[in-house]
């Protein structure tokens, strides 16, 4: 069956860390670039963070998560993370990863060949 599915996600306290980790099956993550993407209710999807293909694992973040989040890859365990430290509440959202080709530039339009079902990131005192 070819997936990708979330998990890592809980309730934290503000200031807190989680690690999030996309794990494919059915297909080798090492040749997509890995796209996390977060929606919080009512508001619009919006991109988090990409990493990509090559040797270098280039990594991409939006402007409100940099210095806080971090993006790996462990292509030989087909799986990528999601370091979040310093959560806030704002960051309480859906996570969600998507396979998006095999570059980062342009990923919040790209199209997501795969996509998880998200996991929930809750942070609340």
């Amino acid at each position: 069956q070819v997936q990708l599915v979330e998990s890592g996600g809980d309730l934290v306290q503000p200031g807190g860390s989680l690690r999030l980790s996309c794990q494919a099956s059915g297909f080798s993550l090492g040749v997509y670039a890995i796209a996390w993407f977060r929606q919080a209710p009512g508001k619009e999807r919006e991109g988090v963070s990409c990493i990509s293909t090559d040797a270098l694992s280039r990594a991409t973040y939006a402007d409100f998560v940099k210095g806080r989040f971090t993006v790996s890859r462990d292509n030989a365990k087909n799986t990528a993370y999601l370091q979040m430290n310093s959560l806030q509440p704002e960051d309480t959202a859906i996570y969600t990863c998507a396979a998006v080709g095999p570059y980062c530039v342009g990923y919040v339009g790209a199209v997501r060949d795969y996509e998880g079902q998200g996991t929930q990131v809750t942070v609340s005192s």
